[in-house]
Parts: C-alpha cells; sequence; structure tokens
C-alpha cells in the first residue's frame, strides 16, 4: 500500500515563540518552498535572509484591529482545508485564486505564560489567540495533504521526515502531528477556560477540562499490566519540577510516593530547622526535625525502621554528605531534596538503583489551587487541603492545658497527620513520630496499630518502654466515641489535638479528663482519602 507521502511547496509560517525558526525557514525556502508569514515573524524571517511572502498579500487584506484579524480569512483557511483529490475543491480553489498550503507551523499566543505571571484581565484576554488555533484545527482536520507543527519540539523530527521523502512527508507523520495538534488546543482552551473561572470567581463552572504536557512515558503503572505515562501541568512547583540526577527511570509508584513525600516535607520550612520523611507507599513511615539533617533522618527511621526499607526519603534541605551517608545504609529508592551537595552527591553516586532527585524551593502548602480524581463516568474537583492551624486557633477543651513541650509536638503531630491516609493517628514526641496509624476503617485501629509501631521502635531501640508514653497524638478527624481517646491513654499519650465536631463530644472530652489527657480542639479535619 503507498505511503502517501504529500510534496511541500507552500508553508504558512507565524509563530510567537521564534527560536528554531530561522534554520527550518531557511531549510524550506532552500528546497524551494514558498513561506508566507505574518507580522513579527515575516520581519523576522527577513533579517534572517530568508524569501517570505505577507499573508497580507496573498489575502489581498491587510492586518486589521491591531492585528486580531489577519489570517482568518478564506484565502488562508481554503488552502488549509481544500481536499486536493476532490474535483469540486480544486475547481473552486481555481476560481477564487487560493493557493494549497501544504505546511502549517504555528506556536499560539503565550496566554498561558501571561496569566501565570499574574497580569490583569485586560492583558491576559488578549493575549488569547483566535487565528493560530483555527488554523491548527483546520490543517489537522486535513491532515491527510496537510502537515501541522505546533511546537519547537517538532521542528527536528520534521526535517529528519522531510529529507526522508525527498521534500515531503508521509501519511503517518501527518497523523501524529495532527493529533499533536488537537491536544495543543484543547490544552490551550482549557487554561483559558480555567483562568478566566478564576478570575471571575466560578468554583463550579459547567464544564471543566484538565490537561498536562507528556513529561516522560513510563514502563507501567502501578501493576506491570498497567500502561502509564507521568504528564504536567504547570499549576504549581513540586514533584514534577524535580530533576533527576542518578537511578533508574521513576515509576509510577516512585512518582506518587515521592510526591507524597515532597509535599510533607514542605509542611516544614527549612527556616523552622532540618526535617526528614520516610514515605511507603504514599503514607509517611517516619517524620522527625533534627538538628542535623542526619539526625533528623535517623530519628525518622527509628519510626518505623522496618517499613522505612525500599521507601522514599524528603529532606526540607540541602542534602549533605552526613545525611547522605545515613540514608545509604539501607535500600532507598528515592531521595529528594531542594539541593545537594557535591560531596552528598558523590556518595549516593555509588548506590545505582538509588534515584536522587533535587526539587528546588518546596511549594507552598498554604497556596490555593485545584485537586482532582477520576470516578466512574467522571472525576471529582475540589480546592487542596491547604489548611493550618495556628496556637492561637486552638481551643482547650479539657480542664488541663497543654505544656508548652506538648503543644509543640501536638503542632508537629497535626501537620503529619494532614498527609495521613484518613483514619490517621499519629503519636509523636520531641519532634518526631513514634507511631503511625494509617488507612484503617476504624479510628480505634489506627490507634491500635500506631501503639504497635511504637513497641516495634522499642524493641527495635532497646528502649524499656515504648516511646508512646509520654507521647502526644494526633487524629486526622474527631473521635465518634470516647473508646479512641481511652486507646491513645493506654498507649502512654499525654495530650490529644483532634478536630472535635462529634455528637459526642461531652462524653469524649469527659474520657480524656478521666484519663488526665490534655485535649485541644482545631475546628478542622484532615481527611485524606
Amino acid at each position: 500500500m503507498p505511503e502517501k507521502i504529500v510534496k511541500i511547496a507552500r508553508a504558512l509560517l507565524s509563530v510567537s515563540d521564534k527560536t528554531g525558526l530561522l534554520p527550518l525557514a531557511a531549510r524550506l525556502a532552500e528546497a524551494g518552498v514558498e513561506i508566507l508569514s505574518t507580522g513579527g515573524t515575516a520581519a523576522a524571517l527577513r533579517e534572517g535572509g530568508v524569501p517570505v511572502r505577507d499573508v497580507a498579500e496573498a489575502t489581498a487584506f491587510p492586518e486589521m484591529l491591531g492585528g486580531r484579524v489577519k489570517t482568518l480569512h478564506p484565502a488562508v483557511h481554503g488552502g488549509l482545508l481544500a481536499l486536493r483529490d476532490d474535483p469540486a475543491h480544486k475547481a473552486a480553489l481555481a476560481e477564487h485564486g487560493i493557493g494549497e498550503i501544504d505546511l502549517l507551523v504555528v506556536n499560539l499566543y503565550p496566554f498561558e505564560a501571561t496569566a501565570a505571571s499574574g497580569a490583569d484581565y485586560a492583558t491576559c484576554v488578549e493575549n488569547i489567540d483566535i487565528g493560530g488555533p483555527a488554523m491548527l484545527r483546520a490543517a489537522a482536520k486535513n491532515h491527510a495533504f496537510v502537515t501541522v507543527l505546533t511546537d519547537v519540539a517538532d521542528y527536528a523530527p520534521f526535517l529528519a521526515e522531510f529529507e526522508r521523502t525527498g521534500g515531503g512527508t508521509g501519511i503517518a507523520f501527518r497523523r501524529a502531528c495532527a493529533l499533536t495538534a488537537y491536544g495543543r488546543t484543547a490544552a490551550y482552551d482549557a487554561r483559558v477556560s480555567g483562568w478566566l473561572a478564576g478570575a471571575i470567581g466560578e468554583a463550579t463552572p459547567r464544564r471543566r477540562v484538565f490537561s498536562g504536557r507528556l513529561a516522560q512515558g513510563l514502563r507501567y503503572g502501578e501493576n506491570p499490566h498497567q500502561r502509564a505515562a507521568f504528564y504536567i501541568d504547570g499549576s504549581r512547583s513540586g514533584i514534577a519540577g524535580a530533576h533527576q540526577r542518578q537511578g533508574k527511570e521513576l515509576s509510577y509508584n516512585n512518582i506518587n510516593d515521592a510526591d507524597a513525600a515532597w509535599e510533607l516535607a514542605s509542611e516544614f520550612p527549612a527556616a523552622e530547622g532540618p526535617a526528614c520523611v520516610i514515605v511507603k507507599h504514599a503514607n509517611p513511615c517516619g517524620v522527625a526535625g533534627g538538628a542535623t539533617l542526619e539526625a533528623a533522618y535517623r530519628a525518622a527511621y527509628d519510626c518505623d525502621r522496618v517499613s522505612a526499607f525500599g521507601g522514599v526519603v524528603a529532606f526540607n534541605g540541602e542534602l549533605d554528605a552526613a545525611a547522605a551517608a545515613a540514608v545509604a545504609e539501607i535500600f532507598t529508592e528515592v531521595v529528594i531534596a531542594p539541593s545537594v551537595s557535591a560531596e552528598a552527591a558523590e556518595l549516593l553516586a555509588t548506590r545505582k538503583n538509588l534515584r536522587l532527585l533535587t526539587a528546588g524551593a518546596a511549594p507552598d502548602p498554604a497556596a490555593p489551587g485545584l485537586a482532582w480524581r477520576q470516578v466512574s463516568g467522571g472525576f471529582l474537583v475540589q480546592d487542596r487541603d491547604a489548611g493550618r492551624i495556628s496556637p492561637a486557633a486552638l481551643q482547650v477543651a479539657t480542664r488541663r492545658a497543654p505544656t508548652e513541650a506538648e503543644l509543640a509536638d501536638l503542632l508537629f503531630a497535626w501537620r503529619v497527620a494532614k498527609h495521613v491516609k484518613s483514619n490517621a493517628i499519629v503519636y509523636a514526641r520531641g519532634g518526631a513520630t513514634v507511631g503511625i496509624g494509617a488507612g484503617q476503617m476504624s479510628r480505634v485501629d489506627s490507634a491500635r496499630i500506631a501503639a504497635r509501631k511504637a513497641a516495634d521502635m522499642a524493641e527495635a531501640l532497646g528502649l524499656a518502654e515504648p516511646p508512646t508514653v509520654g507521647s502526644v497524638a494526633a487524629s486526622d478527624a474527631f473521635f465518634p466515641f470516647p473508646d479512641g481517646v481511652l486507646t491513645l491513654a493506654e498507649a502512654g499519650a499525654t495530650a490529644v489535638i483532634q478536630p472535635g465536631g462529634s455528637l459526642r463530644d461531652a462524653e469524649v472530652i469527659a474520657a480524656a479528663d478521666e484519663a488526665g489527657l490534655a485535649m485541644v480542639l482545631t475546628g478542622m479535619r484532615h481527611f485524606r482519602h
């Protein structure tokens, strides 16, 4: 079956990003391709010595309305949309003096960058491209005959195809380009509609669209029989912007766990002191602060040494050699930090299976934004959980108020509990977790599991008693019955932080008083399903 190569005789180039434009245009001109162009693109081509014809000359109609109307013309869209094997189309082109356009090279007005810069409403509106998307969609629809390029990254593959075919493109290449073009216009419109919803304060627009740009294909998803890829949307700094410095390719689960670890590490600004987070299967298994990153890591590791094996470790400061050496003592899948010292990088380079990521500044945990997840037949959208609690916002519910040391640990445990799958219970002491219970159907079970983890910690460290004795505890949601609080007291906790709001709050508080616990209420829960 013939490959359906279409030779390129005429091209239209109109780009905002002029990177790589001149080499591309020069090769086309060298091959005898007639080049049409507009405004600044035409000027750049002439300055570079590439012969070019203005679109206004081809349309016999000048650019108008400050450049808003220049390619929205039958001479352009007829040349893009005409079916070359349809006699009626060929006759219409001849009748109206319209030339066929075989190649369209368009990248759009920089709306995304304009909106991200915080530009005012009018400036953002002015940077919404109209003619560009219209041409891209026309060329993509007619990909049986027209090649469409939407991005600088498309230029090199196109030139390789141009040489391979002797000055044209094959149908497989054009189909792939059409797919890219429709993806680009869809993503562009999604960004515009998302910006407009925010600008006018519409929390629930009638249609909601999310888009992303491919960062990398993945070997597989959560399991080997699932296909997967990683896309970034540029909505927020975080794992998507991390740089992998060493190690084999990240897996789907690696990225998911690294995101969980990095988000939790961001709850502890470097200005507050070194901190370390260890995550396994998207749940923290150890979190601690310390005088150094090494000390923080060792305290986090001690919380659950078994689960830490093969986990993901995140630091809130530049990874130094001492911390790197500590991490290297066991098998670790991924280490992520804002930056890494040369000594630490050299040390970890000997661990070939360890992935080392540097992510720059941590994301702001209090920054607004949207989170979404798929369900059968649709998806759920909500605000990110950016909630934080200050000491002044806490309500002391029991007769005894927490001590200063207890209060510090309560606030620490509360930050961690926000990132533990519900039902979540976190025991903490001395700025470190000593037991974490996650993802149970019963809050009492989470409390018992966390206490059991602490007992394992005591055995591993040779402690005389479990570290929950004298600890504090955080619960991500209210206690529906007193049994959960009594379980914490039995484990040795002396203070509790929880949202409150149960119909049985009075019974729960009375049980805390009876057990000698100090209890503070946040009025805010942190369900994480």
